[in-house]
């Protein structure tokens, strides 16, 4: 079974398409399929739907939308520390946290245990392998992927294990670099949104280090979900406040942001 949904110009038009489909769907679906023609373009609308979103998850009490981008890509370090030193000071800040179980997947595309020891930066070995071919006469296209899932770590675990499985990158002479991305599963609420922003700052660096344009991103997430999220906050006197959202206001949500982008 494949959902597709159409090819969208924007992170935030290609969020609310798919979550429009959920919803059709029944607030679920496998193999939903998501086309962004332009993932590192957020225009006017597109940053108005982007926040409606994050103001959403903030008062829902889970991790706003940055924080979930940042975790493919830490966008704030590049910022703060640069190119040469970013990576360094992601670890730095890595290490020093103590619950290492969510937002691990920049980790492991800089620091991928080696077998005869140390680590592997699948990162840095990709754009080196990307610049090495623009400079030679025989074009690889299509040699260029990194792993997120690793059985020794992720296959025995039910809760807290990775959702982003494995990314591909092509080659194109027209469009640039393309990324296809593999989710085997996938929170639209909680986390899609700022997934799509996070890739899109992936491939933004890739690009930029290895001198070519940013193509199209496409996600595939094998099971795709409109999550709630209902929970109680053991500090109220009355030990009954909940927050998060119920699944009607998560459709509410869609809409809101379909409508600040026009599309209804």
């Amino acid at each position: 079974m494949i959902c597709i949904t159409h090819t969208a110009p924007t992170c935030a038009s290609a969020w609310v398409g798919a979550a429009e489909t959920l919803i059709n769907e029944g607030d679920r679906a496998y193999n939903l399929v998501v086309d962004i023609e332009n993932p590192i373009v957020h225009r006017k609308c597109d940053k108005r739907a982007i926040l409606t979103v994050d103001q959403f998850l903030r008062t829902g009490g889970v991790n706003p939308i940055a924080t979930v981008a940042n975790t493919i890509f830490p966008q704030d370090q590049y910022r703060r520390f640069g190119p040469e030193k970013f990576t360094q000071a992601y670890l730095d800040a890595y290490d020093a946290i103590r619950d290492k179980g969510w937002g691990r997947y920049f980790e492991r595309m800089i620091r991928w245990p080696n077998n005869g020891g140390g680590a592997l930066d699948q990162l840095h070995t990709l754009i080196e392998r990307l610049k090495k071919n623009q400079k030679s006469k025989q074009s690889y296209r299509s040699v260029y992927e990194m792993t997120l899932f690793d059985p020794l770590r992720d296959a025995n675990l039910y809760r807290g294990r990775q959702c982003l499985s494995f990314l591909s990158f092509k080659l194109d002479p027209e469009r640039g670099l393309i990324l296809t991305a593999m989710y085997r599963n996938h929170y639209y609420i909680t986390r899609a949104l700022g997934n799509f922003i996070g890739l899109g700052n992936l491939m933004s660096y890739i690009a930029s280090s290895a001198g070519i344009r940013v193509g199209p991103l496409t996600c595939i997430s094998t099971r795709a979900k409109l999550d709630t999220v209902q929970r109680r906050n053991g500090d109220d006197d009355n030990g009954d406040a909940c927050f998060g959202w119920t699944i009607r206001q998560a459709r509410t949500l869609v809409s809101d942001a379909s409508k600040i982008l026009g599309r209804t």
